[in-house]
């Protein structure tokens, strides 16, 4: 079992925290009524995109350094300004004060998320992809095609606004990583995810199958096939963040549970809090 210290812990937190801040600057150029915004704070990032946008919290700030009621002010600041909750991601490796000083302001939890690693070997061998399957790098014609099965995938009625169309612009970040799995010509599944380069993290989401290709391990295939193309690009480990349990792609590969993240929330805007905690394990 591999021991998680902070500065690990540090390194997987840019899963969570480089994807929102490089969705930010994607929405600043196509979307600038939105108001997007992204600030450094405490060696992490404040992260605005849209009131009610799944994307836009405070993650990756006072592991590697302490978070001060200063900089807490700041991030409050920062989210009253536009309107919108404060939120915050923090681990079970962050100071005991900081939990103290979250308690006095009345943060409370409003989300659990589990936190999965694996470590990238770009020797690995990969069993083969499933029979009458081909998977290949998505083109950005595809990514509003793809961005579709993602959200069908998690919203089968339909995906409320401020999810629509989530997964579309990471096609146009440099790193971002897109695959698209094809049965008979016809797109069938999908899986994304982004190099962060300065830790050697591969952030993997955007996943999908369409319904009727279900069952056929595409998943755990396009999974491999991410996993193979980040080592290739330098990542050391692999990084998944999810509710609820881990996917069933994701066990059988050698994946184990870093830590939990606690989201919490109030109702007043302007004093709403968010708030990730974690719990730590490692790879077996």
């Amino acid at each position: 079992m591999q021991f998680v210290d902070k500065a690990l812990a540090r390194r997987f937190e840019s899963a969570e925290e480089m994807p929102q801040v490089l969705y930010v600057r994607v929405f600043q150029k196509v979307h600038p009524e939105i108001g997007a915004a992204e600030e450094e704070i405490c060696g992490g990032h404040m992260i605005f995109a849209g009131v009610g946008s799944p994307i836009g919290r405070a993650v990756g700030m006072g592991v590697d350094r302490p978070f001060t009621a200063d900089d807490l002010d700041r991030v409050e600041q920062f989210y009253r300004a536009r309107n919108a909750p404060s939120q915050l991601d923090v681990c079970p490796l962050h100071d005991p004060e900081l939990f103290e000083m979250f308690k006095e302001r009345g943060y409370s939890i409003a989300e659990l998320n589990n936190v999965l690693y694996r470590a990238l070997d770009v020797d690995e061998k990969f069993p083969p992809v499933p029979v009458g399957c081909e998977i290949r790098c998505g083109r950005a014609d595809e990514a509003e095609a793809a961005s579709g099965i993602v959200e069908r995938a998690f919203f089968p009625e339909g995906a409320p606004k401020e999810f629509a169309g989530l997964l579309t612009p990471l096609y146009q970040m440099e790193d971002g990583l897109t695959f698209v799995a094809s049965i008979g010509g016809e797109m069938a599944a999908c899986g994304a995810g982004l190099i962060i380069r300065e830790q050697k993290v591969f952030a993997l989401f955007g996943a999908g199958t369409r319904i009727e290709f279900r069952g056929r391990g595409l998943q755990t295939a396009l999974l491999r096939v991410r996993m193979a193309a980040a080592a290739e690009a330098g990542c050391e480990y692999a990084v998944i963040v999810t509710r609820g349990g881990a996917p069933r792609s994701a066990m059988p590969s050698g994946w184990a549970f870093a830590w939990r993240i606690a989201r919490s929330r109030s109702l007043r805007i302007g004093r709403s809090r968010v708030v990730v905690l974690k719990c730590v394990m490692g790879q077996s």
